[in-house]
């Protein structure tokens, strides 16, 4: 099948026309006009370029301890990654932004597909990494992970990434058994007027981006936006393109400080898209297989409703709200899931420089799963899930700003696991304003999904000798325990100079129960449909196999982040991530999920190298080396490659951009999922215009 035109899916009316309603219903909900931006604040997002090494140093975070705290003593492997680096790094995406970061493993499938990982696990769905959208989770359930295609906002609003490299599952709860990845939009007192941009290329056909800010003049301020998208196929070697993508998102925010004691923030988005996809359809009748280009139709929504009150000097609380649907229809199965959430964290300072962290959550997920093929069966189809959890934290000033300890658990409970501890115990040491050395051990856990406990997939291998069709199927384990971690890590920071700044960790991490696939019952001769005894079919021979917990082993390495500033204008970054992994499996006969398949899809070495350049008002320059080593269990080999950015005010509001994505080669494969086959990625290079 031919994809369609970009032209011919981005003007689809069922694909844009929620999000762009919304986006311009939002000032009339308001019932407000528009009103000039406020007076800036002496340190914003928009600001937060011009700062110093040393003041930059002192950027606080959030993800840690879900409290503002220094990230330069922070004792945890933690990286912020600002919305100018996201701007002047030239990304359309989120997943190509976090490419930034050191120790994050970022490989692209074809046009609208990532594989995401941190210190080793990347997966197409990330199922290692807890993924947050202002403090959102957007982690399924149903295959353990993040579809990133989905995940996605006006890069232009976002004010940081805070990426933790390491487990965070004390403060953030399950399925952060490799990291964290938590983005922050700005408010929308950092947003306050037009802005609109535009552009397009060879690959990056056409997009188009809008946001409106403003307040009502009593403190209340908000903004809404829309965005539309259309993204031409990859490079395939027998020129079967199927892999466009197009589509369109808005949203809006509210926020209102009441007062001295008390903030509020409203906000939600709407999704179309349109992606081009290859699957395998297992038919049981002949031809018994086949491969389909399809679309993969994908839409929803969210709501989130934000609290914060400071009781008095000591005391503070959050609570947060937030409903989220996400609809999927696959050339191959569909999915409709509604999660419900509802958090509570509080702070309270102690005597004996203590401050206690403490919160409780709950989450309900419901799910219906839609049948395509019988190769691909939940049974049963609908589904209910929920998530209980309660944590404790103690930061103890053991010397004043000296010596830190934080130690503290999460107990959690989901309907397919008993009671799960997350406990850790950090110590940041600050001899100095300019050095921080910290120590961390950790225990984290991954849940078990709807598919490990529910899920039936078959396929059709071949034919025997005697003619005879032959079937393999995985059956769930509804015993499939939670994947656990114990984790070690040592970091060091210093600002060795007003222009030099470095960031050093380590790690090493003991996994027991990771996930596997093994043989679990003899060849069998079947004459009906899997499910439907009813259902006569010519016979064939089934082999069985079923998600099991039998990997384990350790994975070591870390990175290595320093930065130079050798004049106020020019900026230099380097990264070095190194990664071995060890990974053995206990008794049975692997058909999947081996330790080679698994430690061969992640990069040993990780290499980057970014400056930037700004002559003040005029013209900026950012350019961006990168090197990956080999990733044998899906066929990419290493590859150097190199983005460029150069930027020009035409007028004092109006820039216009020139971008160039993957330019040592024409394109360059960076992972290998069947049934795609091999989608190499293309060189990109696309021009735009931006208003601000």
């Amino acid at each position: 099948m031919t994809p369609p035109s970009f032209t011919k899916n981005i003007g689809r009316r069922r694909a844009l026309h929620l999000p762009v309603a919304l986006a311009f219903l939002a000032p009339l909900a308001l019932g407000q006009t528009p009103q000039p931006a406020a007076a800036t604040p002496q340190i914003t997002p928009s600001t937060l370029k011009n700062l110093s090494l040393e003041q930059l140093s002192q950027i606080e975070v959030t993800s840690p301890t879900r409290e503002p705290t220094s990230a330069f003593r922070s004792p945890t492997a933690i990286y912020v990654l600002t919305g100018e680096d996201i701007r002047r790094s030239g990304v359309t995406t989120i997943p190509d932004a976090l490419r930034l970061v050191p120790g994050v493993e970022v490989a692209q499938i074809d046009s609208s597909k990532w594989s995401v990982g941190i210190r080793g696990f990347g997966t197409r769905l990330s199922r290692s990494v807890l993924v947050l959208i202002d403090g959102r989770t957007v982690y399924s359930p149903l295959f353990a992970g993040t579809y990133w295609e989905v995940q996605d906002t006006l890069l232009e609003d976002i004010e940081r990434i805070e990426v933790i490299r390491g487990p965070g599952g004390t403060i953030w709860g399950p399925n952060a058994i490799n990291g964290v990845i938590n983005i922050i939009t700005k408010t929308t007192r950092d947003t306050q007027g037009t802005y609109a941009s535009g552009g397009g290329g060879n690959y990056a056909l056409g997009f188009f981006n809008f946001r409106y800010g403003g307040t009502n003049g009593k403190g209340l301020s908000y903004r809404f936006y829309a965005k539309a998208y259309g993204y031409g196929p990859e490079y395939h070697y027998n020129h079967d393109n199927f892999d466009s993508w197009s589509g369109g998102q808005s949203g809006f925010r509210i926020d209102w400080p009441a007062g001295t004691r008390d903030a509020f923030t409203l906000e939600g988005d709407v999704y179309k898209q349109e992606d081009g996809e290859r699957v395998s359809l297992t038919t049981y009748t002949p031809p018994l297989t086949k491969i389909v280009n399809g679309e993969a139709d994908l839409s929803g929504g969210n709501l989130l409703f934000h609290w914060t009150r400071t009781l008095n000097e000591r005391n503070n609380f959050q609570l947060q709200a937030f409903y989220d649907r996400t609809n999927r229809y696959e050339p191959n199965f569909g999915d409709r899931l509604n999660t419900y959430d509802l958090d509570f964290v509080g702070q309270t300072k102690i005597p004996w420089h203590q401050q206690l962290s403490y919160g409780v959550e709950g989450r309900l997920y419901e799910g219906h799963f839609l049948e395509v093929t019988p190769g691909l069966v939940f049974y049963p189809a609908d589904r209910t899930d929920y998530l209980v959890s309660g944590f404790l934290q103690d930061d103890i000033s053991l010397v004043e700003q000296k010596l830190v300890l934080s130690a503290g658990s999460k107990v959690l409970h989901t309907n397919y696991t008993g009671a799960q501890f997350q406990p850790n115990i950090r110590l940041a040491w600050t001899p100095t304003s300019k050095q921080t050395l910290w120590a961390s051990f950790t225990h984290a856990v991954r849940t078990p999904s709807d598919a490990e406990e529910d899920f039936y997939l078959s396929s059709f291998l071949n034919y025997t000798a005697s003619g005879l069709p032959f079937f393999g199927r995985f059956n769930p384990n509804p015993y499939f325990a939670p994947e656990q971690l114990n984790g070690y890590e040592l970091g060091y920071r210093q600002l060795v100079t007003k222009k030099l700044y470095i960031d050093i960790a380590g790690f090493f991490n003991h996994y027991h129960n990771l996930f596997s696939q093994d043989l679990t019952a003899p060849i069998s001769l079947e004459t009906s449909l899997p499910f439907a005894p009813s259902t006569p079919v010519a016979p064939y021979l089934m082999v069985s196999a079923q998600f099991q917990n039998d990997l384990y082993g350790d994975t070591a390495g870390g990175e290595i982040a320093p930065e130079w500033r050798p004049l106020n204008f020019w900026r230099l970054r380097g990264s070095y991530s190194y990664l071995n992994m060890n990974l053995s499996k206990a008794a049975g006969t692997a058909v999947g999920g081996t330790p080679a398949n698994v430690a061969g899809s992640s990069p040993r070495n990780e290499v980057s190298f970014d400056s930037s350049f700004e002559i003040p008002r005029k013209v900026k320059f950012d350019f961006v080396y990168r090197y990956v080593s080999a990733l044998p269990a899906v066929s990419a080999p290493a590859y150097s490659t190199g983005d460029a950015r150069i930027a020009w005010y035409i007028r004092h509001h109006l820039e216009f951009t020139l971008v160039g994505r993957n330019l040592f080669q024409p394109y360059h494969i960076e992972y290998v999922a069947d049934p795609g086959g091999p989608v190499a990625i293309r060189r990109n290079v696309f021009a735009a215009l931006a208003w601000r």
